[in-house]
């Protein structure tokens, strides 16, 4: 890694941190994570690739505060006014840092970008879908499309809906300016796949959270991390079968 990118990265990092402190994004457990995470991301990826992460971790934050006092009189707000734990962290930065892992082994950059940006598309789809779709009372189960109370887990409204895919191709558009360099085939194939990924893996978050979270077999932060790491998986196969 060249003087140029480590000064960027570490300037990176830092500001992350200010952020965080100052939005208050993350609580202590979660800056500790999301440095961790981010040191893995950024020095064996590419500062681009952590510079994707926190702007999802920013959007996401703008997200979870907006309509937050009208979510929390309903019992949707995230706890701690918005401010996000380690769980949170890992969850949904975990599969991505694993996948900067693999990438580090196979040394293949187009693979371990399209994986990461696939996971990171997850995260931000299913939080857009959560935090926005919430404000719309139009829900139904995703498995028997039958009317559920809203905020239930599997729980799907066409506001949740719309959200998910913004979501996703914000990422999607977010990761070909950033990793243009990095990201394999032509950027309209690549855009349309990243977002496909994000929004699917939105959908298994909710199909498990209806399955399994709600029987108690599984606890919130492990259906995101499964969602996410999903994410992940369809990413590197569709490198692997596309190009």
């Amino acid at each position: 890694m060249e003087i140029a990118d480590q000064t960027i990265l570490l300037a990176l990092i830092f500001g992350l941190l200010g952020v965080c402190i100052v939005t208050r994004a993350l609580d202590a457990g979660g800056l500790a994570a999301a440095t961790v995470i981010g040191c893995i991301i950024g020095f064996m990826g590419h500062w681009t690739w952590l510079a994707l992460l926190i702007f999802f971790l920013l959007s996401a934050s703008i997200a979870t505060r907006w309509k937050y006092n009208e979510k929390k009189s309903m019992g949707f707000a995230e706890a701690n006014e918005g401010s996000r734990g380690w769980r949170n962290a890992l969850a949904n930065g975990g599969a991505p840092a694993i996948a900067v892992l693999i990438h580090e082994i196979n040394g293949e950059p187009g693979w371990g970008a399209l994986a990461l940006s696939s996971s990171v598309a997850v995260a931000l789809s299913d939080t857009l879908a959560s935090e926005i779709g919430v404000m719309d009372s139009r829900t139904r189960s995703i498995i028997t499309l039958r009317s559920v109370p809203t905020g239930s887990n599997g729980g799907m409204s066409p506001l949740g809906m719309f959200g998910s895919v913004i979501g996703a191709a914000m990422i999607a558009v977010v990761a070909i300016g950033l990793m243009a360099d990095h990201l394999p085939g032509g950027l309209f194939q690549t855009a349309a796949i990243i977002t496909t990924i994000g929004w699917i893996g939105c959908q298994i978050d909710s199909i498990l959270g209806e399955l399994f979270e709600n029987q108690g077999l599984l606890g919130k932060h492990s259906v995101n991390f499964l969602a996410t790491s999903f994410g992940a998986l369809a990413g590197g196969i569709a490198y692997v079968a596309i190009f």
